[in-house]
């Protein structure tokens, strides 16, 4: 069973931008949302991913990912996902022995810019870098799932 363990974070000024390694703008959008998961497709450039992620607020969750091909991503992202849909770039920032990923979001969640570390257990400490803010783990405003159909802009 694949696993993840995620924190999140808000981010704090545009600091950060000094250290970023490499960005990647992506698109993902969610084809379900109940109350014991979510699917998901993403493009990222040339590359697409099918997820199927438990859900709830928990920092470990159960993740599964797929390789799809692209043109089948895109036109899943166009005719099935409707308006759910989340649009941001990914820019990728090291901290000590970890790499952030720090989304920009557009659209309907332009302004809002979160940082994600995924740890091997729940308890590795890990680097604060000063440009990391309130910790939003268990929010679910927060969730990309929630954020395609309530959008930051409506908050």
């Amino acid at each position: 069973m694949g696993v993840e363990i995620e924190r999140k974070f808000l981010v704090n000024g545009d600091d950060w931008r000094d250290g970023v390694e490499r960005s990647e703008s992506m698109v993902q959008g969610y084809l379900a949302s109940t109350d014991d998961c979510t699917v998901r497709v993403r493009l990222e450039g040339s590359i697409a991913k099918l997820n199927i992620k438990s859900a709830g607020l928990d920092i470990q969750r159960s993740e599964f990912e797929y390789d799809i091909p692209a043109a089948d991503a895109a036109e899943i992202l166009e005719s099935l996902c409707g308006q759910r849909v989340v649009r941001k770039t990914r820019h990728f920032h090291p901290a000590g022995d970890h790499v952030f990923e720090i989304d920009v979001f557009e659209g309907a969640n332009a302004g809002l810019v979160v940082a994600e570390v995924e740890l091997a257990s729940r308890d590795e400490s890990f680097e604060r870098p000063p440009w990391l803010g309130e910790e939003v783990s268990a929010d679910p405003r927060y969730l990309n799932s929630n954020l395609a159909t309530r959008p930051f802009n409506t908050w």
